[in-house]
């Protein structure tokens, strides 16, 4: 269990090619402009991450058997990344597909590439190393060409192998030997592409599924290491609350009870076994003393409060034109806070050994949870690892980070032992970072002739990002004597925005007006949940082109393509509603309501749309979904069955949050501790059918999709329920509650 920092000695038990490695110094998802890894953009001469990391030996590393290990900083959080990553590494290479091994996040061995977030693992990492890896075949080559006294333009890279005309062949465990790959990349690599491509666009099966669908150890919660002992930690019974005062003693005497470990308001206990840790966890919470914590806004009023709470206002985008004309119709939108609601609690593995901390984690950031642990335990970076596990849940910023800083600190207690320290339910519900309320307010003009001739739009939110880059963004630091102090929020900027993302309509409106109002208090605890602010921007604004439709009398998908002149966002709206049968819909068989949505992600990565039909239930407002169409342009497609993984998904995920989900308030805080109190989408609520139509755009640059759907999927629910019960409900969710109240109003 004992970690063991060094490539070097790893490559040398296995016969390898020994190369040193270098990790920069810096990450394009950590910049100062871009707090939360949420906004950066590929840049530079060299693609994706190869910008900042631009060491060929930080990526790819060949071994003396014509074996190959591929690096990654990204983390596979079940969005199919690493099956990905590794169909791109194999076709540039060309290299046999069983002999290229995907190493993901581990601040022991990869690139530093920040945060898996955003939907920018291939528009970084893939195309990092898919040019890293055609460089590498192309020093391959030109090594050949000189044993060979071939030219390198006539030798092919095939199999593991270089080949000459004739049928001369070199192997690449025969090139390997006195190879430094210890070299930056240079821009230009020629890759595979097109015809040539044998992996890439190709529906590979998914690497990681097998273990998962056979109950092999697939998870982090699954991992039962030598020496193992379990831990539980004592949350305050509401936020904000300090621990005053707890007997220990009594706790300490339970037998199995190896350690309770107490620093300020931090309370957790070792045990020899799971049950003993849980049974040693309620006897805490019997005899802990808290001290109340701060006032917060009262239950309900969260919106009003949004509103009137400091805010830093900006202009995101404004353009003039023609003097508007026709009437003026506004309407405003609300999101309440939302919860990631991860089926497996958050866990984490840590062991303190010879002074060494090794942390395994279901995070989504290594590099920056490893920095703000080290300043937690005030240990040196160089003395922490962390190593990325998926974990059974994700999808923003949980409670990964969290309990990996618990394991930290449980670890440091009881030297030499691995710490396996798991949430309970009500942990999860009741500490996570939730996603933020949220309000949009839009106004726009109408002309007669139905064109939009004014559109201005303002959101409120609070912060959409604050994911641990010091110990002041962990509960742990938060709560540890002297607490370290959190960072200062701040918005993340456009163009990928936070709260304030797809709040700049990606269509053709003249008069524009866009401002973002970031309120950085936070009453509860809010950070990254998917898609952070595009989801309901995309509900509200897509929700609002229906309203302005139906007031002109006009189609609502021809009202979106008469305001639309991006060939490629014309094109996944004109596909979703041509494969829906938009045109010749017609209720019938329960299903009473059509709805369409739209939007490019972040409007710089994935085209999405959406087209649904639904049943409404109109005395008790229960909504049954029925047929779901989407188009999607991913730009290349890499796997297509994975892009189908990732929109379906987002599907259902919107339909959970857009029909159920929302945190529930008392007067102590948030109340939802529970799936009784914070419900979600069943079996029986899912859609009847769900297809999805890409659009691949060969040779253009991939883009991200895992976070694609949740809008315009949203937004779809939406535009059908108000044809369905012939009311709009611009609140989220659309609780059964809500509707019926609507109807009878």
């Amino acid at each position: 269990m004992s970690a063991d920092l060094s490539r070097r000695s790893l490559l040398k038990a296995g016969g390898g090619l020994t190369l040193f490695f270098a990790l920069s110094a810096g990450s394009a998802l950590a910049r100062d402009d871009d707090p939360g890894g949420e906004g950066a953009a590929a840049g530079g001469r060299l693609p994706g991450s190869l910008a900042d990391t631009p060491r060929l030996d930080s990526w790819i590393s060949l071994h003396a058997d014509g074996t190959a290990t591929v690096f990654t900083g990204k983390a596979e959080l079940g969005q199919g990344i690493r099956t990905a990553l590794w169909q791109i590494a194999v076709e540039q290479l060309c290299i046999e597909p069983a002999d290229l091994t995907l190493q993901t996040a581990d601040t022991g061995k990869t690139p530093d590439e920040g945060f898996t977030a955003g939907s920018q693992s291939l528009s970084e990492s893939g195309a990092a190393i898919g040019h890293a890896a055609a460089e590498v075949r192309a020093i391959l080559v030109s090594r050949a060409a000189e044993r060979l006294g071939a030219e390198a333009s006539t030798l092919t890279a095939e199999n593991g192998a270089i080949r000459a005309p004739g049928g001369r062949s070199l192997s690449f465990a025969a090139l390997v030997e006195g190879l430094d790959l210890a070299l930056n990349a240079t821009p230009g690599a020629r890759l595979v592409s097109g015809a040539e491509r044998r992996f890439v666009g190709q529906p590979m099966p998914r690497l990681d599924i097998p273990a998962k669908l056979t109950g092999r150890e697939a998870y982090l919660q699954d991992m039962r290491p030598e020496g193992l002992v379990h831990a539980r930690v004592v949350r305050p019974p509401v936020q904000g609350a300090r621990l005053r005062a707890v007997a220990l003693g009594e706790v300490e005497a339970l037998p199995g009870v190896l350690k309770v470990v107490r620093n300020g308001s931090f309370l957790g206990v070792i045990a020899q076994t799971e049950w003993g840790a849980i049974e040693a966890r309620r006897k805490l919470i019997d005899l802990a003393q808290w001290d109340a914590p701060p006032a917060r806004p009262a239950p309900g009023a969260v919106h009003e409060w949004l509103r009137l709470a400091p805010a830093e206002t900006n202009v995101i985008a404004e353009t003039a034109g023609l003097p508007p004309e026709g009437e003026r119709i506004a309407a405003t939108y609300r999101r309440a806070y939302q919860m990631h609601g991860s089926i497996g609690p958050s866990c984490a593995l840590a062991e303190f050994r010879d002074g060494q901390l090794t942390v395994w984690s279901h995070t989504q950031g290594v590099f920056p949870d490893r920095d703000a642990i080290a300043e937690l335990t005030r240990l040196p970076q160089s003395q922490v690892r962390v190593i990325h596990v998926e974990g059974a849940g994700c999808y923003g910023h949980n409670g990964a980070d969290d309990a990996a800083a618990d394991a930290a600190l449980l670890a440091l207690a009881l030297p030499g032992r691995p710490v396996r320290l798991q949430w309970m339910r009500e942990d999860e519900h009741g500490f996570e970072p939730y996603g933020s309320a949220m309000i949009s307010q839009h106004a726009a003009r109408l002309s007669r002739e139905g064109r939009i001739t004014e559109w201005s739009t303002d959101v409120w939110s609070m912060p959409h990002s604050t994911r641990p880059g010091t110990a002041g963004n962990l509960l742990a630091g938060q709560l540890v004597e002297p607490p370290f102090e959190r960072e200062a929020p701040r918005p993340i900027p456009q163009p990928a925005g936070g709260g304030d993302r797809n709040a700049i309509p990606g269509y053709d409106f003249p008069n524009l007006s866009v401002r973002s109002h970031f309120i950085a208090k936070m009453p509860v605890r809010v950070s990254a949940l998917r898609s952070l602010g595009a989801y309901h921007n995309v509900f509200a604004l897509e929700s609002f082109l229906d309203e302005l439709a139906l007031r002109a009398g006009v189609d609502p998908v021809a009202f979106r393509l008469a305001h639309l002149s991006d060939p490629r966002a014309r094109a996944v709206v004109e596909a979703a509603a041509k494969r829906f049968g938009w045109d010749s819909w017609t209720p019938r068989g329960g299903m009473s309501g059509r709805g369409f949505g739209y939007a490019r992600y972040k409007n710089l990565a994935a085209y999405c749309a959406v087209a649904l039909e639904l049943g409404l239930d109109r005395e008790t407002g229960r909504v049954r979904l029925g047929r779901v169409v989407a188009a999607c342009d991913s730009g290349e497609a890499v796997n297509p069955d994975g892009i189908r993984n990732q929109i379906e998904g987002g599907i259902v995920q919107a339909a959970s949050w857009t029909l159920f989900e929302e945190v529930a308030f008392d007067a102590a805080g948030p109340a939802s501790r529970d799936w009784g109190t914070y419900p979600i989408l069943r079996f029986a609520d899912v859609p009847a059918s769900i297809e999805v139509h890409l659009v691949d755009r060969v040779g253009e640059p991939f883009l991200g999709t895992g976070e694609a759907a949740q809008g315009p999927m949203a937004a779809a629910i939406g535009n059908a329920l108000a044809q369905a019960a012939g009311v709009r409900i611009r609140d989220l969710p659309l609780r059964p509650d809500r509707i019926t109240a609507a109807l009878g109003a």
